[in-house]
């Protein structure tokens, strides 16, 4: 099952992907709303949304090219408070990113520390059952503020040196009352950075990634991610420009799934009853890899087989001249 946040004049609702037309579910306005209501029934999410679905059908195409008074959200947040969904991501999983990252930082004589990294991703990332593997690269990318939905734009701060694309697969996870990570599903989703600024030196990788990203259209309830098959592509006036037939999931990836997630939830501060979790699990290609440089007004596409509808977002640059940000005593 598929579902979609939509929203229109102030209204939420959560709907089932059926075709061409989405189905809305009654009572329900938010995946977070949803997995509440499952948990507390001691329901799966998928058997409770099969049970709450209405009669309500909307035009998904017209919806899906921004053609509809309704409005494609983000596939997962926490509607009520933004601040508690953390947004974050584990990189240096696929080799082809490994590889592009090693270009930035290392001469050819040597190895950098993300090369290092992800080699003992290679040798210790998929521990047998039951045991702990080597710790991934982790990334903080701000909360649910920074989450954009499709046909939302991607933004370029006036700060910032660059923008680029980052086509991955991302987990949707809810913390229940007693405090266990829940797998919601996953979303197709594009981890915008700022890979021009982290390319300087490695340490500013950390800065680089505090911007806008996106999820959806859709959030797969019980994807196959043993090994999925994409496409990533970047469209500058009308034409294509730069793509990458891409790959994700757990056979592409240096670490099992398994070992992310307990990485990311090891930390106590990660397990508060009530979060949002939206976590991204590393891009294969980068077109920066390819000394393709974003513009405003170009287009990003990010499609996954299996993760329904393409995700596509615009650049946005502002021309605005960077203000200082003074703190001011009280």
């Amino acid at each position: 099952m598929r579902l979609i946040q939509l929203a229109r004049h102030g209204e939420r609702r959560l709907g089932a992907v059926e075709g061409g037309r989405v189905r809305l579910l009654a009572d329900c306005a938010s995946v977070v709303s949803l997995a509440e209501a499952a948990h507390a029934a001691g329901a799966s999410l998928s058997r409770l949304a099969q049970r709450l679905l209405s009669n309500e059908l909307l035009n998904y195409d017209e919806i899906y090219d921004g053609l509809s008074a309704w409005r494609i959200l983000p596939a997962a947040d926490h509607p009520s408070e933004p601040a508690r969904c953390i947004v974050s991501g584990t990189g240096l999983t696929h080799s082809s990113s490994a590889k592009s990252r090693n270009a930035m930082h290392a001469s050819a004589e040597e190895l950098s520390d993300s090369m290092r990294v992800y080699r003992w991703g290679l040798e210790a990332g998929r521990p047998a059952e039951g045991e702990i593997g080597a710790s991934p690269e982790w990334f903080y990318k701000g909360t649910g503020t920074n989450l954009r939905g499709h046909l939302d734009p991607l933004d370029i701060p006036a700060f910032a040196e660059d923008g680029g694309e980052e086509a991955e697969i991302a987990g949707v996870y809810w913390i229940d009352p007693s405090g266990v990570p829940r797998r919601l599903g996953m979303a197709q989703g594009n981890e915008f950075s700022d890979h021009r600024f982290e390319q300087r030196n490695y340490l500013y990788l950390a800065a680089s990634k505090l911007r806008s990203c996106a999820i959806g259209p859709e959030l797969v309830l019980d994807p196959q991610f043993s090994t999925v098959a994409g496409r990533v592509s970047i469209e500058r006036a009308g034409a294509v420009l730069w793509c990458r037939e891409i790959r994700s999931g757990e056979e592409a990836m240096c670490h099992s799934l398994a070992n992310l997630e307990h990485h990311h939830f090891k930390f106590p501060q990660h397990r508060r009853p009530g979060d949002v979790h939206v976590h991204f699990y590393g891009a294969d290609a980068l077109s920066f890899a390819d000394q393709v440089h974003l513009q405003d007004g170009d287009t990003m596409s990010v499609a996954f087989e299996g993760f329904g509808r393409p995700l596509r977002n615009r650049v946005r640059a502002t021309s605005d001249a960077v203000q200082l940000v003074r703190a001011v005593p009280m």
